[in-house]
């Protein structure tokens, strides 16, 4: 891909599956949030980057919303008490974050790499 040209939508979810956002090829993280220092394919650095908290408040924020629904409809519709209710929606919030978590900093990578944001 040339320098010239970086769409926002294909780098984004390029970033979204923890690719590289230039190449779609290499791998965006060495651990599960660590962000590696270039692309193994294409060579494109990734030391600009500057995701901080933001793939955070993002997850909590879907993640609040997922919890509010379901909160609402096990009282609702079903007789569980207040311990399971709280075991199962704990659960549901606690995997949905973790698995979230590194796909909403790879999509705010491919962003930022996508716009030249913070010296890309």
């Amino acid at each position: 891909m040339t320098d010239d040209t970086r769409q926002r939508k294909p780098a984004m979810l390029r970033g979204l599956r923890q690719r590289c956002p230039n190449c779609g090829e290499g791998q965006l993280f060495t651990r599960y949030l660590k962000v590696a220092p270039a692309c193994a394919s294409c060579g494109q650095s990734f030391a600009p980057q500057k995701a901080d908290d933001g793939p955070a408040y993002f997850t909590i924020l879907v993640m609040c919303h997922i919890a509010g629904f379901m909160l609402h409809f096990m009282i609702v519709y079903t007789e569980l008490g207040p311990w399971m209710t709280a075991l199962l929606v704990g659960a549901v919030v606690l995997a949905g974050s973790l698995w979230m978590l590194p796909r909403i900093k790879g999509l705010m990578i491919g962003w930022q790499w996508a716009d030249r944001l913070h010296g890309f």
